[in-house]
């Protein structure tokens, strides 16, 4: 008997009309041979052109993905302000970084073999020693609003250094989005009041343009490892390198409460080891530019959390850069994805 199924009739009779298939579904028929038996019938191959169909979707799933670590970063003002011992921005830092580090290494069991030892070492101290210790450096010098309006302006270093790193060309669309996200971002969270301290400014721009150089440099020594085992690397790291500084620039940390051990487990364990495995994930399969770009998210949860935990207001300007940090942000995505 003939086969019945949806390529064919319930008479037995093959569907040959195109319009019996979904768009990009290729249709290859083959006739019967010359002396064949009439039991046996044309064989009739579907191959699917997934390729190009998939890439949008793919693409898209990686974006969101990848957004969830800056979306939970956002939470970090509230909970080091409401959470964790004030004036020990490198002891907190290093908290934050190697105990994620060793417990994600704990995990994985694989350490860096030959050149991934200083690689490592250079990814963890940009990524978080040398930025996390500017970044503290600026907090405490600068209104909120100037340090996260600074941060925003490293979509457009990132731009820059993808293209001398990595060769990636410069879109015009990649280049407005990154003005019109530090522009947003400015709308929401600066003050007319705002006080500019040179050193402040030098140190937050400084801690950017480490971020930038370790977020291309990231995509460009992509390791034979998961982004997993990629995390603990850069997270160890990184505590390490934070470790000496926060003992010999900081005093001793006093006995931790109990609201204290919850801040330092939400920072640690949530706020680098799960995030930054969707991070590093992240930066493998999107344009460094677009990845950099959902640093805007960081500063739009955190001032959202404001809004609604700590009774903030918000004006109509706010609502303003709001919108268009969100616009610039998706403008960004839609450059990379364009060919």
């Amino acid at each position: 008997m003939r086969p019945c199924g949806p390529l064919f009739t319930p008479s037995g009779e093959c569907r040959h009309h195109s319009d019996h298939y979904p768009a990009g579904v290729k249709v290859i028929r083959y006739g019967r041979e010359a002396g064949a038996s009439d039991a046996r019938e044309a064989a009739v191959t579907i191959s699917i052109a997934q390729k190009d169909a998939a890439a949008p979707a793919g693409q898209t799933a990686a974006i969101l993905t990848t957004a969830i670590a800056p979306a939970i970063w956002g939470t970090t003002y509230y909970v080091t302000t409401e959470f964790l011992p004030q004036g020990y921005p490198l002891t907190v830092a290093m908290l934050r970084a190697l105990p994620a580090g060793l417990l994600l290494l704990a995990f994985v069991r694989a350490l860096p073999t030959g050149i991934w030892w200083g690689r490592a070492f250079i990814l963890g101290a940009l990524n978080f020693s040398i930025f996390w210790a500017l970044l503290f450096v600026s907090a405490y010098r600068l209104p909120g609003g100037v340090a996260a309006t600074l941060g925003a302006v490293q979509p457009l270093i990132v731009i820059a250094l993808a293209r001398l790193v990595l060769g990636r060309p410069v879109r015009p669309l990649a280049v407005l989005a990154g003005i019109g996200g530090m522009a947003g971002i400015a709308l929401v969270v600066l003050r007319p009041e705002a006080a500019l301290d040179p050193v402040g400014i030098a140190a937050g721009l400084a801690g950017i343009v480490s971020l930038a150089c370790g977020t291309v440099l990231s995509r460009h020594w992509q390791p034979p490892v998961s982004s997993l085992t990629f995390a603990a690397w850069q997270l160890t790291a990184g505590g390490l390198l934070l470790l000496p500084a926060a003992l010999l620039l900081e005093p001793a940390l006093p006995v931790p409460t109990a609201t204290n051990l919850i801040g330092f487990a939400w920072i640690s364990v949530i706020g680098a080891a799960v995030t930054y495995i969707f991070w590093f994930r992240g930066l493998a399969r999107i344009e460094p530019s677009a990845i950099a770009s959902l640093g805007l998210l960081s500063p739009l949860v955190a001032t959202t959390v404001g809004w609604l935990l700590l009774n903030q207001s918000l004006t109509p300007l706010q609502f303003g850069g709001f919108f268009l940090a969100i616009i610039s942000l998706w403008l960004s995505q839609r450059a990379a994805m364009t060919r």
